[in-house]
C-alpha cells in the first residue's frame, strides 16, 4: 500500500499515523487478573487498573476478566481503547451504572413504550408481513413467558402501553445488575428494541437473531435502493458493539 492510499475505513496513511500519534503509549509489561475482595481486578504489572472516573477495574466473574486482560495483553505499542469494547462497557458498568441501577433499569423500560417492534408498515404489504413474520413470535414469547401484552400500531403514531406491559417489563430486568443493565440498555439503543434486548437476555434469542430481527425495515430499504459504504460501515460498527453487548453478558453470568 503506498502513501498516499487509503485504509478499509477510507482513512489516509498520514491520518493514520496522526490517530497513532495521539493514542496513550502503553506503559505495561504483562496484563492479568487477581481475585481480591469484591471481585475480580484487572492489574497491569501487579498494579490495578483504574477506570476513567479512577475506581478500581473490578469484574464479577473470571471468564470476563479473562477476556479483558486479553483485551490489554493484545495491545500495541500505543493503547486504543476503541478496540477494547468489554473494558468500555465495565468502565461504563462501575462509573455510570453502580448506584443508578433503578434509573439505568426505568431508561430501559422507557423504550418499552416507544418500541420497534410495536410499530407497524400498512404499505408495502411485503414489508407489513415481513414484520409480521419475524416479529409477532417474539411479541407472543413476552406475552407468555413475560406477561408483558403489547399494543401494536400502524404507522409512527405513538400509543402508550398498558401500565402492567411497563411493569413486566421491569420485572424481567430486575434481576440484572450494574453490569447486566449495561448490557442491556446498550443492546436496547443499538436495536431500539427492550423487547429483542430481554429476549437476548432471557436466553431466548441468539444474538444474530436479534440483531437481524432489529433491521426488518433497514434491510427493505437497502433491497429497494441499495446501501452506500458510509451506511454499511456504520452498520458493522453497530452489530461488532452489539456482539460485544452480547459477549459481555454471557460473561459476566458465565458461573450461572
Amino acid at each position: 500500500m503506498t502513501s498516499g492510499s487509503n485504509d478499509q475505513n477510507g482513512k489516509s496513511a498520514p491520518e493514520r499515523a496522526s490517530a497513532a500519534r495521539s493514542l496513550p503509549r502503553r506503559f505495561f509489561e504483562l496484563a492479568d487478573y487477581e481475585q481480591r475482595p469484591g471481585g475480580w481486578w484487572i492489574v497491569l504489572d501487579g498494579r490495578p487498573v483504574k477506570t476513567p472516573c479512577k475506581a478500581s477495574l473490578v469484574l464479577p466473574s473470571e471468564a470476563l476478566a479473562r477476556a479483558i486482560v486479553q483485551e490489554w495483553a493484545v495491545q500495541g505499542e500505543t493503547i486504543d481503547l476503541e478496540t477494547m469494547l468489554l473494558t468500555k462497557l465495565a468502565n461504563t458498568a462501575i462509573d455510570r451504572v453502580k448506584g443508578r441501577e433503578r434509573e439505568i433499569a426505568e431508561e430501559i423500560v422507557d423504550y418499552a413504550g416507544s418500541d420497534l417492534l410495536c410499530y407497524r408498515a400498512e404499505t408495502p404489504r411485503e414489508l407489513a408481513e415481513l414484520q409480521s413474520v419475524t416479529w409477532d413470535p417474539v411479541l407472543e414469547w413476552a406475552a407468555s413467558t413475560l406477561g408483558a401484552r403489547f399494543r401494536l400500531v400502524a404507522g409512527v403514531v405513538h400509543v402508550a402501553q398498558p401500565e402492567d406491559t411497563l411493569a413486566a417489563v421491569g420485572g424481567a430486568i430486575e434481576a440484572f445488575d450494574a453490569f447486566g443493565l449495561t448490557a442491556l440498555h446498550n443492546m436496547t439503543t443499538l436495536t431500539g428494541s427492550c423487547i429483542l434486548a430481554i429476549a437476548y437476555g432471557h436466553r431466548h434469542l441468539a444474538a444474530e437473531q436479534a440483531w437481524q430481527a432489529s433491521l426488518v425495515d433497514e434491510d427493505w430499504q437497502i433491497s429497494q435502493w441499495g446501501e452506500d459504504r458510509e451506511a454499511r460501515e456504520r452498520r458493522e460498527r453497530r452489530w461488532g458493539e452489539f456482539v460485544a453487548s452480547c459477549r459481555f453478558l454471557d460473561l459476566c453470568r458465565a458461573a450461572d
